[in-house]
Order: structure tokens, then C-alpha cells, then sequence
């Protein structure tokens, strides 16, 4: 089993896919086909069930933001002949790549496919992502910081620690961005409360070594943070490239490079308790600052 599932094949038309998209922003676009303007969004859901005939699954899938909403409806791949590495019960994070019309969007195909979690036990994929769960143990990853400090997870033991997971260069606004204003919203609210502020802690990780270096994650943070504390509650940081694989796959993170040079992800956003231990786990963009502020309260 191949965990990212590179792929190139025919297009196929499912009028059904039209008429329940909506406009996704301009910002997203990515032309990866000659013809027509291709779009491409980050898709995560379960695989309902599989046709190897006509190279394509029924996926239930969660919502698409800016694009469309959650529901179950069949995908053909990109690369047809890999509808027999995956299985009902697979949880999996894709591209969904559609074609831009004159009368709307057609030939949605699944590409840069990733197993998050096995359906099927008789089974396992190239890469072993964990799911974290309330209770988990948190590896005490190593990080280099904004001011090229090395950090570990470790040291925020004593304190509820919020992480998240970004990169710089992401365009797209649901995502990395929209991860940046909730936790600047959560950040606000904290330190509204002295006492509360002190036990806690905001951890923002990128998932690209290779740009972002401690100096672009400064100027990056300052954007969102605005230096307020000096990064003394909020800090910005990234994993060395030997400790990505590890870190990512252990926090359900899936990421792939794009054809355009940027990079294709999950959602991972993690509280962390006192204890070092999962106190919860948000895997989409849906959660709002004021439900995690309430849940930051309950463990700080």
C-alpha cells in the first residue's frame, strides 16, 4: 500500500458534482491541466466504497471550505488503477481537482491520495498515522522557534499548550491563515484573564523546513502575534527535516508537494494538558476560539 498516492489518468464528468459546488475563492487557483482552469482543494473523508472498474470511490467526506458541503458522493481518481489499494472503511486526505467551465465546475478527480487510518485489517500502509485521542502521551518533539531557539514539547508540561499546523506560504485562506486569526482570537481572550494566561501556551508549527527558517517564521508571526509579548506566549517554530516524518504522522497531519511548489494538508489542531497528555483533538478548520478558550479553561 502506497500512503501518498501519486496519480495521472483520464477525466471523467459527474454532473451530480456541479450542481452541488459552490464558487470556491479565486485565491486557490492552480492550473495543473491544459485543459481549462484547474482548482484544487484539500479533501478529507471515508471511503464508503470502492469501483476498480471504473477507477473511482464513494467517499463521505467532510466540508469543503469555500467550495462546498459535507456529503457522500463518488470521486474518480486520477490514477485509476489505484481504486484497488483502498477500502470501505479507509480514512484518507486528497486533492479534489476540478475544471473550470464556462457554465461551472466539472471532471472532479481525487489526487496526491493519503491513508490516514486503515478500514481494512488485513492491510497496512507505508505510513502509520496516528489519530491523537483524550489521554494520549505526546512525544517530546524538538523544535527550532522564531529566534532560532531550540524548544521541546516537553517544557510546557505544567501548562495547557494549544498547537496548531501551518506553513507560511499557504494560499489557501481557510486553512493556515484562518489557524493564525483563531489563535490570535484565543490569545486575546487569554490574556484578559492574568491568572489563566500564565498556565498556558500557544505553539504554532510549520511543516516546511526547508523555507521556513527561524527569521521568515518572525516576520511571519509578527503579522498575527504583532510581537505583543515578544513570543513569550505565542511562539512559532518547525521540526528539523530528519523529525518531520515522525512528528507530523504521529499529529494526522497528511502532507504532499503540489505541482506549483506549494504543499497539500490536513488540519491538526491539538490541546495539550498539563500533564503532557491529548486533552483534545480538532482535526478541521471548524472549530471556533471561543469553544477551545472554554475547553483551555476546564484543563489550565
Amino acid at each position: 500500500m502506497r500512503s501518498l498516492l501519486c496519480i495521472a489518468a483520464s477525466l471523467i464528468l459527474l454532473p451530480i458534482f456541479v450542481s452541488g459546488c459552490k464558487k470556491p475563492p479565486e485565491a486557490t487557483s492552480t492550473a495543473v491541466q491544459p485543459a481549462g482552469d484547474v482548482k484544487t482543494f484539500p479533501i478529507r473523508g471515508k471511503v464508503v466504497s470502492v469501483d476498480p472498474a471504473k477507477g473511482s470511490v464513494m467517499l463521505d467526506h467532510e466540508a469543503i471550505p469555500g467550495f462546498m458541503d459535507a456529503m457522500t458522493m463518488a470521486y474518480p481518481l486520477k490514477d485509476k488503477s489505484l481504486a484497488g489499494e483502498l477500502h470501505p472503511g479507509d480514512h484518507i486526505a486528497a486533492t479534489l481537482l476540478v475544471r473550470k467551465t464556462t457554465d461551472g465546475w466539472e471532471d472532479p478527480q481525487l489526487d496526491k491520495i493519503v491513508v490516514t487510518a486503515q478500514g481494512k485489517p488485513d492491510y497496512k500502509p507505508a505510513v502509520d498515522y496516528h489519530v491523537p485521542a483524550e489521554g494520549d502521551a505526546v512525544p517530546d518533539f524538538k523544535l527550532t522557534n522564531q529566534n532560532g531557539k531550540i524548544i521541546h514539547l516537553d517544557q510546557y508540561k505544567g501548562k495547557a499548550l494549544l498547537l496548531t499546523f501551518i506553513y507560511t506560504r499557504c494560499p489557501m485562506q481557510d486553512y493556515c491563515p484562518r489557524m493564525n486569526h483563531n489563535f490570535a482570537e484565543v490569545d486575546k481572550s487569554l490574556a484578559a484573564d492574568p491568572a489563566l494566561y500564565s498556565r498556558t501556551h500557544l505553539l504554532s508549527i510549520s511543516f516546511d523546513p526547508k523555507n521556513d527558517t527561524p527569521a521568515v517564521l518572525k516576520r511571519y508571526g509578527q503579522a498575527y502575534e504583532g510581537d505583543r509579548t515578544g513570543f513569550l506566549h505565542w511562539e512559532f517554530a518547525v521540526p528539523p527535516q530528519k523529525e518531520l516524518k515522525q512528528l507530523t504522522e504521529w499529529f494526522d497531519v497528511g502532507i504532499s508537494d503540489s505541482p506549483d511548489g506549494s504543499i497539500t494538508h490536513s488540519l491538526s489542531t491539538v490541546l495539550i494538558g498539563k500533564d503532557g497528555k491529548v486533552a483534545a483533538y480538532y482535526p478541521s478548520n471548524e472549530w471556533t476560539p471561543a469553544e477551545v478558550v472554554q475547553k483551555i479553561k476546564s484543563v489550565a
